[in-house]
């Protein structure tokens, strides 16, 4: 491969189903998905937990991604891996920690889904990708029976709201997480085909008004393993997660470059 990892941390077994990434203030932010803590992680430079952020009057039904604006962390509490939620939502905490936390939270369902019987294998309203871009949020799906992504728009603001379908890409795959970094205007989404490989996805100029944007896409290097986010440094170099598997001795920290 051209591409290679070229940093691999260790993690500690807290948080060996991470599955979402930022980073605030020269930490890294990440979070356990289903059945975790509603706490969020923060690490140093070597990925030890430096702190542990619990957060109040929610609950982490599936946590699947983080993302951030100038004030404001999103987290996503929307994986649904047998299209049978009707309780998913975003929650909306301010970066600036304080004693006495206001968070929001954001609620929502998909329009399009009618039906809430158990699937298996062939989800379409799955989703494990959030990202900020402009003044509202953006979820990616993980349609495993279509194997692209449809895009669905929030606002950032508390409320109860049906999520708006505004595009779609072809990723011939499915997104397990995402991140966008507006000064480069880059997308990059993680994604899978048969969970035995993981690949990292780039559009290099994100508009939603172009219908056929050039996805670049490229094998994660690492074999069998289940990796839920990323994080932009530059268009060719990322921080990545990967949960704990039988094929690993603990979850990972990496630095992927193309």
């Amino acid at each position: 491969y051209s591409q290679k990892i070229t940093t691999d941390i260790s993690l500690s077994k807290i948080i060996d189903e991470t599955s979402g990434l930022e980073i605030i203030d020269g930490q890294f932010v990440t979070h356990n998905d289903s059945g975790g803590d509603p706490a969020l992680y923060y690490l140093d430079e070597k990925g030890k937990i430096v702190e542990t952020r619990k957060i109040a009057g929610v609950k982490n039904t599936d946590w699947e991604d983080i993302t951030k604006d100038e004030e404001f962390l999103y987290v996503a509490n929307m994986g649904n891996n047998y299209d049978t939620r009707k309780n998913l939502s975003i929650v909306k905490i301010p970066i600036q920690k304080s004693s006495n936390e206001n968070v929001e939270v954001i609620n929502f369902s998909y329009p399009e889904q009618k039906k809430f019987r158990r699937i298996y294998r062939r989800s379409e309203y799955d989703a494990e990708a959030l990202i900020s871009f402009e003044d509202k949020l953006l979820i990616f799906t993980k349609n495993k029976r279509k194997k692209i992504t449809e895009i669905y728009s929030l606002p950032k603001n508390g409320g109860n709201y049906q999520a708006k379908k505004i595009g779609s890409l072809n990723t011939d795959s499915i997104v397990t997480g995402g991140d966008y970094d507006k000064e480069t205007n880059t997308l990059a989404l993680t994604s899978t085909i048969k969970f035995d490989e993981y690949y990292v996805l780039i559009i290099t100029d994100f508009s939603l008004n172009n219908k056929n944007q050039k996805i670049d896409m490229y094998e994660i290097p690492i074999g069998k393993t289940q990796v839920e986010a990323i994080k932009i440094i530059d268009p060719t170099t990322f921080w990545i997660t990967s949960e704990d598997e039988k094929s690993s001795s603990a979850a990972r920290l990496m630095k992927f470059k193309l």
